[in-house]
């Protein structure tokens, strides 16, 4: 017997009318008596003499409106009791993240998260994939935004939809920039600046070809944002991620994309059978819920 068919009971009881109940729960009078009707069959019982201004109860129908009233009212309690324990979850969730266009959908996770759990706050720390997934093994970050490729083995994952764009940062009076896009040979005539993580520098190695051997490596960074500082002061040009440098001021700083296009794709990661918070398990939940209804 299902709720939904419980509810339906009472309201034919209170209108004491399929047709006016049927109107107050926004169904058809044929379906609502084919719920009805079918009620009755799966308990092998009549519920109702229906007569011709008005149904009433059998015996065996009030005895039905008086455990269906006590069975709603115990789950419509339950549910509010259900509901004011989620708003009183709290604690501290530690989150570890790229510089990356998919920190925008972070954002929206813990906004939308928010409203269900005010009280659980967040604590974002910033970092390169390889530095966030020793914090995840140590246990000091419950989620990471790790840019791929990197080692997920050991870790329940979810890839993000939005693709990671390589781009060249230079100064807006640089000659580059008179450019709709940039090409290995023309940087390999440049002092750059690349990332320093290994699996990251094999991609950046492999889009450059034969010309990464002449390339001139100047500096090496593990965050985009001291790298533009140099490429500001007129030292480098840096190969950074688009989403790295979200409001980029163009009267400092800009960008051309590479060609050809260079992008990667980035997970949100846990570590596989660790103990978590409950407020991190209703977050891990979120996030498996919003992106499977959003990606």
């Amino acid at each position: 017997m299902e709720l939904r068919v419980l509810r339906y009971f009472l309201t034919v009881v209170n209108e004491e009318s399929i047709t006016k109940a049927a109107d107050a729960l926004h169904i058809t009078q044929p379906t609502l008596s084919r719920q009805l009707s079918q009620m009755e069959e799966e308990l092998g019982i009549k519920l109702f003499d229906r007569g011709s201004r008005k149904i009433t109860l059998t015996n065996e129908g009030v005895l039905l409106r008086r455990r269906a009233e006590e069975i709603l009212q115990l789950v419509d309690k339950t549910e509010k009791e259900m509901t004011e324990q989620e708003k009183l979850v709290d604690g501290e969730i530690f989150i570890g993240c790229g510089e990356l266009a998919s920190v925008h959908i972070v954002a929206e996770l813990i906004k939308s998260f928010q409203e269900r759990y005010p009280l659980v706050r967040y604590d974002i720390h910033t970092a390169n994939a390889d530095h966030i997934r020793e914090r995840l093994d140590k246990g000091l970050t419950d989620i990471g935004l790790l840019l791929e490729p990197v080692d997920i083995e050991k870790y329940e994952f979810i890839r993000m939809n939005i693709k990671e764009k390589w781009v060249i940062l230079m100064r807006p009076d640089d000659p580059l920039a008179e450019k709709e896009s940039v090409t290995p040979k023309e940087l390999s005539k440049l002092p750059v600046c690349l990332v320093k993580r290994p699996l990251i520098k094999n991609e950046l190695a492999s889009w450059f070809g034969d010309y990464f051997k002449k390339l001139h490596i100047q500096f090496t960074s593990n965050m985009s944002t001291n790298a533009a500082i140099m490429v500001r002061s007129g030292l480098t040009y840096a190969l950074v991620l688009e989403g790295s440098l979200p409001y980029l001021s163009t009267e400092q700083i800009c960008y051309r994309p590479l060609s050809p296009e260079l992008t990667a794709t980035s997970v949100l990661a846990w570590k596989r059978h660790q103990p978590q918070s409950l407020a991190v398990t209703k977050f891990i939940e979120h996030i498996r819920q919003y992106l499977s209804d959003n990606q």
